[in-house]
C-alpha cells in the first residue's frame, strides 16, 4: 500500500486541473462538487489503508521512502522527488485529506450559487496538493516547493472574490509577509546543504546527531528555519496577515487556519526536530515567542466582535501554544495539538460560516443572540468546539492542553507555565463570550420589517461535516489520555520513533505520574471553568459589567480592540516609509527622472536635429545657401586636417 502514496498526492492535481481547465464548461455545480470533494475523499480512503498497514507493522519498519524520480541532479546537489512515508508523515496526510474533505463537502452548499464556483473548487484542490507534497517530502527542497505551494493557493484563495478590494489587499498582504517568512527558511536550506552537503531528511539528521549540542551553525540554520516558520504559522512579529486572511470564503478560513497552511510551520519544526535538539537556544527562542504570540492573540481575541476575527485570533493563539511545545522539547505534544485542533477549529469555522450563511452575511456578533432555536445543529456542534478548545474533559482540547502544560511545568518553568495557564483561561472566556453573543440570549437583529432577517439551519450538506468534526472534537483526543488518567499516550508511542534521535539528544527525563500532574490537571481544568463561567455571567447574566470595564478601562480597552495598533505600526515604521521612497526615488527619481529623462531627451535631441535638418529641403535658398558654405568649410577643414 505504500507505493499508493503518489496517488494520494496526485488525485487532488487531477481534481484541479479537471475543474480549472473543464469547470466553466461543466456549469452543473453538483458535478463540480463531487469531483473536487471525490478526488480528497479517495486520497483519505487511501491514507487510511496506508496507515492501517502502518499499524501492522513494527514500529521500527514503519518508515518508509518511495521515490519516483531524480529531480534536481546540479554539482553536489542530488535530489529526488520523492515522499517518506512514516508515523508524522502519514498522521498529517490523513489530517490534511479527512479534514480537507469535509471542508471541501461543505464549500458545496457554502459556495452554491457563486459565479466562480468551479473556479473556487480548483484552487482549494491545488491546496490540499501542495500540503499534501510539504508533509510527505523526503527532503527540504521538495518541502519547500509544498511550503510555495500553500502560500500561492492561500493567495488565490484569500483574494477569491476579487471585485472587492479589501480581498485583494489582504491575499497581497498574506503573500508579501509570507515571503519575509520564506527569505529565512531559503537560508536555512543553504545552511544546511553547505553543512550536510545533502538536502535529505535521512542524511542529515543521521549525521547531524552525532554533532556537539551548542555548535553555532546549528543555532543559525534553525534559527533561519524558525523564520520562515513564524511567517506561515503567523506568530510574532509576522502574525499580521493571518487575522485579514478571513477575507476569503469561510471554508477557505477552515482549511488555511484547521489542517493546512498554518500547520505548515509547526510540522517543519517537528520534522527538524534533531536539529532543534542540538539548538538550545533556538529552542528557548521558539518557546518564548510562541507564549508571546499565544498571550497577545489571546487578549486580542477578547474585545473583537468580527465571529471570525475572534477565530482567527484564536487560531494566532494556538498556533502559540504549539510552538511552546515545541520549544520545551515536547515534539509529539505539538503535533498532538495539530491534530486535535484541526478537529474543533475546523468544526469552530464552518460553524461561523453558517452562521454567517444564516444572518445574510452578518459578522458582528453584537447583532446575532438567540440563535440557538433558529439553528440547533449548528448550535449544538459548535458548543461542542467551543468545549473542546476550552479544554474541557473528555474532549479533544483538553488532553491537547494538558499535555503542554504539564511538559511547560517539568521544563522548570514556571514563568512560562504561569502564562500559558493564564491564556489558557483567556481562551475559554472569549470563547464562550463569542458563544453567548451569537447563540444564546435574546436576539438583537430585526425579526419583523423590510430588512428583516430570518435566521435558518444549513441545508444538510453543511450541517452532516459539522456534526461528523463535532464527534472527532469529542473522541480524537482519546489517542493522548496521559497515565495520570489511566492512558498510556498512545499518539507519544506511535511517533517516537520519528523524535527517536532528538529525544536522546536532549536526554528529557521520562517522568512518572506524580501528585503534581493530578493537581495541574485540576488547576487546568478550574482555570478553564472559570474562564466560562465568567463569559456566561458577564455577558448573559450581568451585561452591564463588560461595558463598565471597557468604560474604566479605555485606554486598555481601545488598544486591545485595535489589536495593539501593530498594523499602524508596521504602516508607520515599513509600509509608508517604503511606499514613500519607492514614490520618491523609484517613480520620480528612477522612472520619471532617470528612464523618462533618457527616453524623452532622445526624442528632443531628435527633434532639433530635424528642426534644423529640415531646412535645406523646404526650397528657400538662403537654406541651400547656408548648407553650401557650412559643406565647403567642412571640406577645408577636413582637407587641412587630416
Amino acid at each position: 500500500m505504500y507505493d499508493l502514496i503518489g496517488l494520494v498526492v496526485i488525485l487532488p492535481l487531477l481534481g484541479a486541473a479537471i475543474n480549472g481547465l473543464l469547470g466553466w464548461r461543466i456549469k452543473n455545480e453538483k458535478v463540480i462538487g463531487i469531483i473536487g470533494s471525490g478526488t480528497v475523499g479517495i486520497s483519505f480512503v487511501i491514507s487510511v489503508l496506508i496507515f492501517i498497514e502502518m499499524l501492522g507493522r513494527e514500529a521500527l519498519e514503519r518508515i518508509q521512502v518511495v521515490e519516483y524520480f531524480r529531480w534536481i541532479v546540479a554539482g553536489n546537489l542530488d535530489t529526488s522527488f520523492a515522499y517518506q512515508v512514516d508515523q508524522l508523515s502519514i498522521l498529517m496526510t490523513l489530517v490534511v485529506t479527512g479534514v480537507g474533505f469535509l471542508i471541501h463537502v461543505y464549500s458545496i452548499g457554502y459556495m452554491k450559487g457563486d459565479a466562480g464556483f468551479w473556479r473556487y473548487f480548483s484552487y482549494l484542490n491545488l491546496f490540499i496538493f501542495a500540503m499534501l507534497n510539504l508533509v510527505l517530502a523526503d527532503n527540504f527542497l521538495l518541502l519547500f516547493l509544498g511550503w510555495e505551494g500553500v502560500g500561492l493557493c492561500s493567495y488565490l484563495l484569500i483574494g477569491f472574490w476579487y471585485t472587492k478590494k479589501f480581498t485583494g489587499d489582504a491575499a497581497k498582504k498574506a503573500f508579501v509577509v509570507n515571503r519575509v517568512g520564506d527569505f529565512g527558511f531559503l537560508i536555512g536550506m543553504f545552511l544546511i546543504f553547505i553543512t550536510f552537503g545533502t538536502l535529505k531528511f535521512e542524511p542529515v539528521f543521521a549525521q547531524a546527531s552525532v554533532l556537539t549540542v551548542g555548535e553555532p551553525i546549528i543555532f543559525w540554520m534553525t534559527l533561519m528555519l524558525f523564520v520562515g516558520a513564524v511567517g506561515k504559522s503567523a506568530q510574532i512579529p509576522l502574525f499580521v496577515w493571518l487575522p485579514d486572511a478571513m477575507a476569503g470564503p469561510t471554508p477557505v478560513s477552515a482549511l488555511i487556519h484547521a489542517a493546512t497552511m498554518v500547520t505548515a510551520g509547526v510540522y517543519m519544526v517537528a520534522r527538524s526536530a534533531t536539529l532543534y535538539a542540538l539548538a538550545p537556544l533556538t529552542l528557548e527562542i521558539v518557546a518564548v515567542i510562541g507564549l508571546l504570540t499565544a498571550v497577545m492573540a489571546a487578549t486580542i481575541a477578547l474585545t473583537q466582535n468580527d465571529i471570525k476575527k475572534v477565530l482567527a485570533y484564536s487560531t494566532v493563539s494556538q498556533l502559540g501554544f504549539m510552538f511552546l511545545a515545541l520549544g520545551v522539547g515536547a515534539f509529539w505534544v505539538g503535533i498532538f495539538h495539530v491534530y486535535t485542533h484541526a478537529f474543533f477549529k475546523a468544526l469552530l469555522f464552518l460553524g461561523s460560516g453558517a452562521v454567517i450563511h444564516a444572518m445574510h452575511h452578518e459578522q458582528d456578533i453584537q447583532k446575532m443572540g438567540g440563535l440557538q432555536k433558529y439553528m440547533p445543529k449548528t448550535y449544538m456542534t459548535f458548543l461542542i468546539g467551543a468545549i473542546a478548545i476550552a479544554g474541557i474533559p473528555p474532549l479533544a482540547g483538553f488532553f491537547s492542553k494538558d499535555e503542554i502544560l504539564a511538559y511547560v511545568w517539568h521544563d522548570g518553568s514556571f514563568i512560562l507555565w504561569f502564562f500559558a495557564a493564564i491564556t489558557a483561561g483567556l481562551t475559554a472566556f472569549y470563547m464562550f463570550r463569542l458563544v453567548s453573543l451569537t447563540f444564546w440570549g435574546n436576539p438583537r437583529f430585526k425579526e419583523e420589517g423590510a430588512h428583516a432577517v430570518h435566521p435558518h439551519e444549513a441545508p444538510s450538506s453543511m450541517t452532516i461535516p459539522l456534526i461528523i468534526l463535532a464527534v472527532l472534537s469529542i473522541v480524537g483526543g482519546w489517542v493522548g489520555i496521559p497515565k495520570a488518567l489511566g492512558g498510556g499516550l498512545a499518539i507519544k508511542q506511535f511517533l517516537a520513533p520519528v523524535f527517536e534521535r532528538a529525544d536522546r539528544i536532549m536526554a528529557l527525563p521520562e517522568h512518572g505520574v506524580h501528585t503534581i500532574d493530578y493537581a495541574l490537571i485540576i488547576l487546568s481544568v478550574i482555570i478553564a471553568a472559570a474562564g466560562i463561567y465568567l463569559a456566561i455571567t458577564w455577558y448573559l447574566k450581568k451585561p452591564q459589567i463588560p461595558v463598565e470595564l471597557a468604560n474604566r478601562f479605555s485606554g486598555m480597552y481601545r488598544v486591545l480592540s485595535n489589536k495593539y495598533y501593530v498594523d499602524e505600526l508596521y504602516d508607520a515604521a515599513i509600509v509608508n516609509p517604503i511606499e514613500r521612497g519607492s514614490r520618491k526615488m523609484l517613480w520620480r527619481g528612477m522612472d520619471v527622472g532617470v528612464i523618462d529623462g533618457i527616453v524623452n531627451g532622445l526624442a528632443k535631441i531628435i527633434a532639433i536635429i530635424s528642426k534644423y535638418g529640415r531646412l535645406v529641403q523646404v526650397g528657400v535658398v538662403q537654406g541651400y545657401a547656408v548648407a553650401f558654405v557650412f559643406g565647403i568649410v567642412f571640406i577645408i577643414f577636413w582637407l587641412i586636417f587630416r
